[in-house]
């Protein structure tokens, strides 16, 4: 620009010497503006480089904010960490029929008082004997490990059998009831990602009856109780039987995903086997994800690990496959004089051919090896138990199919479908603190030598969604005689009904409140009304110590729990996912 300013001076400068003096004169005025323009001009382009130097620290400042709010942002808790949960308020009414049976428990401690009161009244030789005999019988007992140390020991023992039925306590017929039963449960969902494709998952979980900071209400405190399932609580199902107000760690695990950059992905920690699909329709929850197992095979809170893999089939949209191992029982160090206890493990593996919204399939095989024959528990109605013995190992097979089918009448139909198959694999042992009984096999002093025995379940129902947020379901399960499954932490309180040997049938219907969610997107509050009736073929739901007894040939035997032939629940809840 200066240089065509100073060609045009030299112009005019020339063209000056062409002109008359008084043109001269005006052209000296007129050079003394150009010059002042060319100085505006020149302060003009020192402002403009200014401003521009100005403007790039201003864009440098500006991405120096953003990258200290992008930081701060990665380190904010809404970034890394997710919080959610649920409150259930529950009311249950309970009622039940039971058979005439011996209650072994009893039996023995009214022989022990009478023996031991006799002895005191009246220390002859003879009351002294008869003591000290039943103490050496109850020490026997415990030392007996197999089949055939059992058959031996009661050879050796008939008299004392014989004396002890002398003392049997019989409980007859009656028609048990609790008719309201008050529960709170808190749940608490943390997700926390720690790295790229690193995160951690935990629930922490409180159950407990009002009134009550036990288990007591449902395990027929003082008294024989109904079901294995529900004698006390104990890992597996800590935090789904109601118990105490203690916040317990229900699931933490930490998830590694995108391996190699493929959809791979492993698991370690308390796992997600508990209220697995389709549990999650008579829940009111999202159908689970890759995590969880097939309800009707397992619900039990496992320690373990998973890897699974995500293949990306068009055919077969949302398969995937995963191979799982929890620990069931960690037995400790071994023993160098006695007989050692296994840990009892479980293995499974589950292939899901396709997952979408109308459609999941699911394929599940698991073993369960060196099965123990009581867990620890305290304070029962046996007192403190553990683990006496390994077993066995017992296989199971299921397959089922979920779906949803729209635009049924004026809402949308959801159904399940799923099938089971128990295999038992017995060894030689036998319980001493149950008689003598074996995996699936043998009563009560009674034994039987192993064998192999097969069940089968299957597991129906239907959920009706109607656009007022009002749902109505229909479930249907059967077991048969010889049929075991491994879900002692289902939410029912009777008895996990996917156990029962026999049939059960359970109607429900679920209202969500028409409120908008504030916690998150999936918040919501809903009542539920439902009703159990459980119709029982055969003893021994959710026990796989002991052989199954037809209900209807049950009059007057010894058995550690009591018999039930029906039982009813009708249940109401008020809860809140958040």
């Amino acid at each position: 620009m200066q240089r065509t300013i100073t060609r045009n001076l030299l112009a005019g400068l020339i063209a000056s010497l062409f002109i008359p003096l008084g043109a001269q004169a005006a052209d000296a005025d007129l050079l003394k503006k150009i010059e002042a323009m060319a100085k505006e001009i020149e302060a003009l382009r020192a402002q403009v480089q200014a401003n521009q130097d100005a403007n790039k620290q201003a864009i440098a400042d500006v991405r120096e904010v953003k990258e200290k709010v992008r930081k701060n942002e990665d380190r904010s808790l809404e970034k890394w960490l997710t919080v959610g949960g649920d409150y259930q308020f529950r009311i249950d009414s309970l009622a039940g029929e039971t058979n005439a049976f011996t209650d072994v428990n009893a039996t023995f401690a009214n022989a022990q008082n009478q023996l031991q009161a006799a002895f005191f009244a009246n220390p002859s030789p003879a009351n002294a004997a008869a003591l000290s005999g039943l103490m050496n019988f109850a020490q026997g007992i415990a030392g007996v490990q197999t089949y055939s140390q059992a058959q031996t020991f009661l050879g050796a023992n008939a008299a004392m059998l014989g004396a002890i039925g002398g003392y049997a306590v019989t409980v007859p017929a009656y028609k048990p009831k609790n008719e309201t039963l008050y529960s709170n449960r808190f749940g608490l969902d943390l997700n926390m990602k720690a790295a790229q494709d690193v995160s951690v998952t935990a629930r922490l979980l409180m159950y407990k009856t009002f009134g009550a900071s036990d288990e007591g209400a449902l395990t027929n405190s003082g008294a024989a109780p109904f079901f294995a399932d529900r004698v006390g609580v104990f890992d597996g199902t800590v935090g789904h039987i109601p118990s105490s107000s203690f916040l317990n760690v229900d699931r933490v695990y930490a998830t590694w995903s995108n391996i190699a950059e493929q959809d791979i992905w492993f698991s370690v920690g308390r796992r997600p086997s508990t209220n697995g699909a389709p549990n999650h329709l008579r829940a009111n929850t999202a159908r689970p994800g890759t995590g969880g197992t097939p309800a009707l095979l397992v619900d039990y809170a496992f320690d373990g690990m998973t890897v699974g893999w995500a293949p990306d089939i068009d055919a077969l949209p949302g398969a995937y496959g995963k191979i799982c191992y929890g620990r069931g029982y960690e037995s400790g160090f071994s023993k160098a004089l006695t007989n050692s206890l296994e840990d009892t493990d479980m293995l499974g593996i589950s292939v899901v051919p396709i997952d979408t919204d109308p459609l999941r399939v699911w394929l599940q095989w698991n073993r369960g090896m060196s099965i123990f024959d009581a867990p620890k528990m305290a304070s029962t109605y046996f007192g403190t138990t553990m683990p006496k013995t390994n077993l066995g190992d017992i296989d199971w097979y299921g397959a089922g199919a979920l779906g949803t089918i729209k635009n049924v009448g004026r809402g949308k139909l959801n159904w399940f479908a799923d099938a089971g198959m128990s295999v038992t694999h017995p060894n030689d042992n036998v319980s001493a603190q149950f008689g003598f009984q074996g995996l699936m096999t043998g009563a009560f002093f009674n034994p039987e030598a192993p064998s192999s025995k097969t069940g089968t379940a299957i597991y129906l129902g239907l959920r009706y969604d109607l656009p007022s947020k009002t749902k109505l379901g229909l479930e249907y399960n059967h077991g048969s005689k010889n049929w075991i499954t491994f879900a002692p932490a289902a939410g029912d309180s009777w008895t996990s009904k996917v156990g029962t040997r026999g049939n059960v049938y359970e109607v429900y219907a679920i209202q969500e409140l028409d409120a908008k969610p504030i916690s998150s997107f999936m918040a919501k509050s809903f009542f539920r009304l439902g009703f159990q009736y459980y119709d029982f073929q055969y003893t021994g739901s959710n026990n796989w110590v002991g052989a199954p007894v037809k209900i209807s040939d049950v009059n007057g035997q010894m058995m550690t729990t009591t018999p039930l032939s029906k039982a009813y629940n009708a249940y109401a809840t008020f809860e809140v996912k958040f």
